[in-house]
């Protein structure tokens, strides 16, 4: 199974300036919804209460401090499901993924949310695929496989 991370982020690597912050910046929320529709989408709960009313006809799976990557991806039938966030619940799952779909924004936070929680190791990435998304703000989402070399990361 594919298990995509898909995120906005800003030049500096953050997903939002704090937590529970509903993020009104993203020029790609069209984008997201037309990529993770009928798929499922795992996200940790201050996600979820951001953005719950724009996640319509798809299977969302909120997840906790004490779940485990692999017995949530478990239970997943489907071809692929996409990671949400934040950046705990991306860390969470930063040894199962398989690609990146990343939006940078042109904003600068200097602090805030990072796309993954204290993660300590890279990643080596293939580029697959660029996707417009505003193309006068020269806003583009960048889609990797993520080529496993790298040691795990500990959860």
């Amino acid at each position: 199974m594919d298990v995509i991370l898909i995120a906005a982020v800003t030049q500096d690597g953050f997903i939002a300036r704090q937590e529970n912050e509903i993020t009104s910046w993203t020029k790609d929320l069209w984008l997201f919804k037309k990529q993770t529709m009928g798929f499922p989408v795992i996200m940790g709960s201050n996600t979820w209460s951001c953005i719950k009313t724009e996640l319509k006809n798809r299977k969302v799976i909120v997840i906790h401090r004490n779940d485990v990557a692999k017995q949530v991806l478990s239970k997943i039938s489907s071809k692929k499901c996409f990671v949400a966030g934040g950046g705990r619940t991306n860390a969470k799952f930063f040894n199962e993924l398989t690609h990146l779909y990343l939006t940078p924004h042109p904003l600068l936070f200097g602090s805030g949310v990072r796309l993954f929680h204290n993660a300590k190791e890279e990643l080596k990435l293939s580029q697959e695929k660029i996707v417009p998304v505003d193309e006068k703000a020269a806003i583009y989402q960048y889609q990797y496989k993520i080529i496993r070399t790298a040691k795990k990361c500990p959860q």
